[in-house]
């Protein structure tokens, strides 16, 4: 019997000095995982830019948007609480008798060719600008180069040849929602000296109403 006992005490003690019970939780941390290692994410998306930066959006101009009747742009545009206060409200132009296509442009721009807005029977439908002061939906403006729009909006940009100049090019790039479509327009040189915003087909026209 003393033997026995004995026996059982070894027993007991070499299971106190034996390993940890391995149910029981880990305090070892993980291995650090090396900054190199960590990819980062890629935008796969057309770029926003914001209201504070450019009236311009995929889907029209400040609070006017394509597929507005005339009526109600002139009501929109002229709204003192508006945000498109870059002419005052106030645009000049009429629809000619026999034409469905006509432009309007701020009373106070230099330049029709600075910002027009396009209507097409009755209806808002795209806006033309040539001025550099302008930045475009995404960040693109007058005066970049094709490689600058690239680097801005990546494999959304479809490339297509100028139907008069050798070596321009239209950059199209279609809006991430909605018919919106955003066009820069380059010379031989690649620079970007025209875009425009609007829905098909009227985006694409490239002699303005025609």
């Amino acid at each position: 019997m003393k033997c026995h006992a004995l026996t059982v005490a070894a027993v007991l003690a070499l299971a106190g000095c034996g390993q940890a019970d391995p149910a029981a939780p880990s305090t070892a941390e993980a291995p650090p995982v090396a900054a190199s290692s960590v990819r980062p994410a890629i935008a796969t998306s057309v770029p926003a830019t914001s209201a504070a930066e450019t009236m311009a959006r995929y889907d029209g101009y400040g609070d006017l948007r394509f597929g507005m009747d005339e009526a109600s742009f002139d009501k929109a545009s002229s709204n003192k609480a508006s945000s498109n206060t870059a002419w005052g409200g106030e645009l000049k132009g009429v629809q000619e008798q026999g034409s469905t296509c006509f432009y309007k442009t701020p009373t106070g721009a230099k330049s029709p060719r600075d910002v027009a807005f396009m209507f097409e029977a009755g209806h808002f439908v795209r806006y033309d600008v040539g001025s550099a002061k302008e930045l475009a939906p995404g960040g693109g403006k007058v005066g970049m180069d094709e490689a600058q729009i690239r680097a801005l909006y990546g494999t959304h940009v479809a490339a297509q040849p100028h139907k008069y100049v050798d070596g321009a090019k239209y950059l199209r790039i279609a809006a991430p929602q909605g018919d919106g479509v955003l066009l820069f327009e380059t010379d031989e040189h690649g620079k970007v000296t025209r875009w425009r915003v609007g829905v098909p087909p009227q985006v694409d026209y490239v002699e303005g109403c025609s």
